[in-house]
Parts: structure tokens; sequence; C-alpha cells
């Protein structure tokens, strides 16, 4: 066997592999026993079919399956002895290689488009300077924070007048009128229909519900309360999608109930129920624990920025890289075979830019010595799974519920595989913050968000 590699440009290789006779044989020989013993055609028992008869049947198929399975053993042998940075799978070149006859003994040439990364190298260190904006945790953020969870531990009360200020919900009989006013025979009719006017678009039919109260009976328009919009009448009304567009009609609304959402009190409930229980005991210390909580999301959000200014600094570092664009590009079709040459020139752009990052991110990674454990993925699969209970308000979710919900997520490889990159990244940016010199700014939340949209 032989196989050599021409590489004059850098970027595309060229991979010539030989294959000979002697290679394969011993282990089609082999495979054809096996086959033999395997065998069942009518007229011969088991293990007992002439050797002639198998490799007649057999004997093409079983050696293209050796070959194949040779020519990725040694192509990935050969790119790993010879530290190869392949982008990317090896592909038939279209110009020098030959239509081959399998049926033949050989040999067999085969020759491959290699995808070569451009080489390069990025050091960081001290004499590099890159921002890290320190998200501000004030005390209008924490009010809202804290008003939050009051909401989330609010309840409803029975009130006996209706106040727009505090967004009164109302329940009460919707009643279809004619065009003289009076109830339309057979109209529609809604029994404890829940309406919140506060949420109706048009000031003239909002203010009809000024000054009402328990017994009050309201003349109003849906179709012209909610400007038409389908889904909110067709809901109110209990009518089909259809019927909302012959819709005119005046209809009264005879309240029957208003309630008022009462937040929770900032008190030891409040405390036990964020918390865990008796964990703070005062609201000074209630307020100084949510304060920590924002500031740890504001880490992770200040960390996730510097990682995208970094990631901008190493590339204006390294400046504009040659790629083999027509090879990539055939790479990038082949692997989405449902897609077109459309897909490919509308996206490739976009596929090189990240292709640049995580040549750059590779070698920051294998300089800075970070390497990732089953502990690390398990570590970010657990934080996504906090995240999510947050998303509800369960803050204080015990330990073994996070591992579970963890476990449950690494079970589909998509999220393990993300799941790895969050580790790398979260390594990555920890290490460097140690490394470069930080350019610290505070800045508020607002500014920050900005500063996020226009990335």
């Amino acid at each position: 066997m032989n196989i050599s590699f021409e590489n004059p440009d850098k970027v595309n290789g060229l991979l010539t592999l030989t294959i000979e006779k002697d290679d394969y044989q011993a282990d089609v020989e082999k495979a054809l026993k096996d086959y033999r013993k395997r065998a069942n055609i009518p007229g011969f028992r088991p293990g007992q079919v002439p050797m002639s008869m198998i490799k007649r049947q057999f004997g093409t198929s079983v050696k293209v399956d050796v070959i194949n399975r040779m020519l990725g053993e040694k192509i990935y042998a050969y790119i790993s002895e010879n530290k190869i940075q392949m982008l990317g799978e090896p592909l038939p070149n279209l110009e020098k290689q030959q239509e081959l006859n399998m049926e033949g003994d050989g040999p067999f040439e085969f020759v491959f488009d290699i995808a070569v990364a451009p080489e390069f190298t990025i050091t960081l260190d001290g004499n590099d300077t890159i921002d890290y904006n320190v998200i501000a945790v004030d005390d209008d953020i924490v009010n809202r924070q804290v008003e939050m969870f009051q909401s989330r531990n609010g309840h409803y009360d029975k009130v006996e007048t209706y106040d727009p200020a505090q967004n009164d919900m109302l329940k009460g009989d919707l009643r279809e009128l004619d065009a003289e006013g009076n109830a339309k025979e057979d109209g529609i009719v809604v029994e404890g229909a829940v309406l919140m006017p506060e949420y109706i678009k048009v000031d003239e039919q909002k203010s009809l519900f000024d000054n009402a109260k328990l017994g009050s009976v309201i003349t109003f328009n849906p179709k012209k309360a909610y400007e038409g919009n389908v889904g909110e009448i067709s809901s109110l009304l209990k009518i089909d999608r259809e019927k909302v567009e012959t819709m005119e009609s005046d209809f009264t609304y005879l309240i029957t109930e208003v309630s008022r959402f009462i937040k929770g009190e900032v008190n030891q409930e409040l405390f036990d129920q964020v918390f865990g229980k008796d964990v703070v005991t005062d609201e000074k210390a209630f307020r100084e624990k949510v304060a920590e909580g924002i500031k740890a999301q504001f880490d992770v959000d200040s960390d996730y920025k510097f990682l995208l200014d970094l990631r901008a600094y190493a590339e204006n570092k390294v400046g504009d890289l040659t790629f083999p664009d027509a090879l990539l590009k055939r790479i990038m079709l082949n692997n989405n075979k449902d897609k077109d040459q459309k897909f490919v020139d509308d996206n490739y752009d976009a596929s090189i830019k990240e292709l640049k990052w995580h040549l750059i991110k590779e070698q920051l990674v294998a300089a800075n010595g970070i390497k990732v454990e089953d502990a690390d993925v398990k570590a970010a699969a657990r934080e996504t799974a906090r995240m999510q209970f947050a998303q509800y308000g369960m803050t204080n979710v015990p330990d073994e519920y996070l591992d579970n919900y963890a476990d449950s997520l690494l079970k589909d490889k998509k999220n393990v595989d993300n799941f790895v990159d969050r580790a790398i990244d979260r390594k990555l940016v920890i290490a460097l913050k140690s490394v470069v010199k930080l350019n610290e700014k505070t800045v508020s939340m607002d500014d920050f968000n900005k500063m996020m949209q226009e990335k």
C-alpha cells in the first residue's frame, strides 16, 4: 500500500492511496469464510456451500466492503500521524480519480481532495486589553425583582367597585342586542364571561367601564373594542372565528364579580417561598439575597459579553485567513444533500466566519490547557435546568430535582454537544479573564441591553 500527500498552496490537499491485492486479500478471504459459515443456500447444508460459489456470489461486494473500510482507516491514520488539520471529510478528486473495475485484482488507486485548515498562530497575554462590562445592581432592579416575587405569591380579592388603575378583572353575563337596543331573540349569550377592560384597545369603548361596580350593566361593542381582532372576539363571545367577520352587534355586560389582584406581602412567607424555610428572616437580608441572585445572573451575562468581545478581538488580531473555498463548498453541499447550490452560496460566508472562530478557539483552548470533564458537562446541564426552573419562579429547587432533570437532558446527544460547547466557553472565559488585561466598565442594565442589541 502506498500513500502520498500533496499540499502546494497549504489549504488544498491531494491524497493518493494505492491498494494492492496483498493489502486486502487476507481480509477478504476471512470475510468469505464467515459468509460460508452463515450462508443458507438451497441444496447445501449450513457451512458446506462450495467456496467457489461463495466467491462467485459475494466476492466482489465483500472486496468492496473491505477496501472501503481500509480506505477510511488508512486515510484517518495518515492524517493523524502527519498532523494534518483536515476540514470536513475527504472527497474524491473530480479530475484525477479514474473509474475502477472492482471485479479485478487491482491495484486500485484512490485520489481524494483534502481541505486543510489555514496556518496561523494566536496568543493572548497581558498586553491584550479587552473590555469587561460589570452590570450594576441598583435598587430599582432589586425592587422589580421583589415585585415579581410578590406577584407570583399574590392572590385575587373580591371588591365592589372596578378601578382601572388596579387592572381589575371582571366576570359577568354578555347578551347580544338588536338594532333597537333590546335583547336579541336567539342572540349570543355568554354567562360568566371574563373581561379585563384595561386590555380593550379603543379608549372610547374602554371608558364605558369607568366607575363600574358590582351589578352594573355596561353596553359596549366587542368588534369596536378589540379593533376586529378575531382571536380575542371569538374567545370572548365563544363563537367560531368565521362568525366574527359579520358580528357588528352591541352587547350588554352585567357585572357579577369584580376581582382585584393583591400582590403578596414582603414577609416570612415570601422569604420562605423564594429561598427556603428560614434561610432569610428579615426584609433587609431578603433584599440582599435577591441582589446576590441578580448579580450572579448578571455575571453570567457579563461573561457572555466578554466572550463576544474576546471573539471579535481575536478574529481581528488573526486577520484574514485563506480557505479552500471551492472544496469547502463541495463539502458543504455534500453534507446537506437535501439542499441546493444556492443554499451553499447563501450560507457559505457565515459558515466560514464560524469556522474561523472555531479554529481560533481550538488554539486558545489548547494554549490554556483547557479540558472538559464529565463533571463539567453535568454542571452545564444542571445550570440549564436551574434556569428553566427559574423561569417559572422556582428558585429554590432541591439538588435532587436538578440532577434528575439534568440527567434527562443529557440523554439527547444534541444537548450533550451543546453542553460540551458551553463548558468549553465557560472554562475559556475563566482562563482568559486572568490572562488578558481587563478594561472593566460599570454599566447599567439598560445600557448593557443596548450593547447586546447592537451585536
